[in-house]
């Protein structure tokens, strides 16, 4: 599929960290300029010890050992050969990505977007956000081992990558807060329909097979975190002291301890799902009965599109969500919503969802349906394709690396 009718380059994606979170919307980036025909090379440092999540089979990862300052000098000098894409794409406003590329337009003038699917910033403050040491404290953070300046995810740097915003050649973004806050084009996040369909799974199965069967199954894809209202929904569990009900965690980054205590809290609840490569989440989401996304209401999940509303979209589950941020205009009339904070809602809601299932099954296909008319990869290659088109149309030919008339990639490195 070519929707763009634009002959086919080659794109870099320059992953932020390839063992980090951000690799979901890499890939998801990634997905739909393979939708479009283009060649696709996602390229990053690794940081952690694993590219996680796996990719899909269909894409490859190149990377690198990721370093503190100033080793990351020298993978920096390594990155920068490997990227030879006709356009480079950046995820995420960090020195690790959007610095990399912009350094590699400087020499090349290929044109660089850059996506943004988190304000980062929000959780050192945001805008009121600064970095004022002492001299002494400068120094200890340069040049000391463990120096804070030595880590690249240090808040000075993600508020120096928000400065950057506005070298590249397009934004894209996945909700209006960004947009409003950063300006570009508005690039949700999406599903693959085609993948994600429940016609593909049978639920009854998938419970067997991740050890559900015994119970009514509240799902949470994703990682735990206070802003994402959990504890909420915890709390909503013990008011309706069912004991057949459960709220299962599937996957997330690595530990801070958070769960660690939603886990001491509520073990009657709880149950916890490991990471699965994307390619099986389908799979484990047809095993739930409702999917939960409880936001609250902080500036952090204002600037946030949730993957997994998508995730139940698509899968044509209910779900069960709060009025933060897009998420009413997401779900449209395919959800149930709350006011956030609320666990009395949240209780009062579950059991209406439980008590009319064929309601619930009707408001899932509702939602699917919407998924793949406004929120699947194919959805969003009609959006991507012509600002690719856009950035390249700007750029002198000779500085591309591919023939206008063509419709194969032709590198010109």
């Amino acid at each position: 599929m070519n929707s763009s009718n634009a002959p086919a380059i080659k794109v870099s994606v320059v992953a932020p960290d390839v063992s980090g979170g951000g690799m979901t919307r890499v890939y998801l980036v990634s997905q739909i300029l393979q939708r479009l025909g283009h060649s696709v090379e996602v390229i990053g440092c690794q940081f952690g010890e694993a590219i996680y999540p796996p990719p899909p089979e269909t894409l490859t990862v190149r990377s690198v050992p990721g370093k503190r300052l100033p080793g990351f000098m020298g993978s920096a000098t390594q990155l920068l050969h490997q990227i030879q894409g006709d356009v480079i794409y950046a995820i995420k406003p960090r020195p690790t990505s959007l610095g990399l590329a912009l350094l590699k337009k400087a020499y090349t003038g290929r044109p660089v977007l850059l996506d943004i699917d988190d304000w980062e910033l929000s959780w050192f403050g945001g805008d009121g956000y600064a970095y004022r040491p002492s001299a002494k404290q400068l120094a200890r953070d340069i040049f000391k081992p463990d120096g804070a300046l030595r880590d690249l995810e240090h808040p000075f740097y993600i508020s120096l990558g928000e400065r950057w915003v506005s070298r590249v050649d397009a934004v894209t973004v996945n909700n209006q807060f960004l947009q409003q806050k950063f300006g570009g084009h508005y690039l949700p996040n999406s599903k693959d329909t085609h993948i994600f369909d429940p016609e593909r799974f049978d639920p009854v199965a998938s419970r067997q097979k991740y050890g559900l069967s015994d119970y009514r199954v509240l799902m949470f894809p994703g990682t735990a975190r206070p802003h994402k209202g959990l504890e909420d929904v915890l709390t909503a569990l013990d008011q309706l002291n069912q004991p057949d009900l459960r709220l299962v965690i599937v996957g997330g980054r690595k530990p801070d301890g958070y769960e660690d205590d939603l886990m001491a809290r509520w073990p009657q609840w709880l149950i916890k799902l490991p990471r699965f490569p994307l390619d099986q989440m389908a799979e484990v989401v047809a095993a739930a009965h409702i999917v939960v996304v409880p936001q609250r209401d902080t500036p952090t999940a204002q600037a946030q599109f949730p993957i997994k509303l998508t995730d139940g979209m698509a899968m044509a589950k209910p779900i069960l969500s709060t009025t933060v941020g897009d998420i009413p205009k997401i779900l449209g009339d395919g959800g149930y919503l709350v006011a956030p904070h609320a666990p009395d809602q949240l209780a009062a809601m579950l059991q209406t969802i439980l008590d009319n299932p064929e309601q619930a099954a009707s408001r899932g296909r509702l939602a699917r349906e919407r998924c793949i008319r406004s929120f699947s990869v194919d959805a969003m290659a009609e959006t991507l394709g012509p600002l690719i088109n856009q950035c390249l149309e700007r750029q002198p030919r000779n500085q591309l690396g591919y023939k206008q008339n063509s419709n194969r990639v032709e590198s010109g490195h």
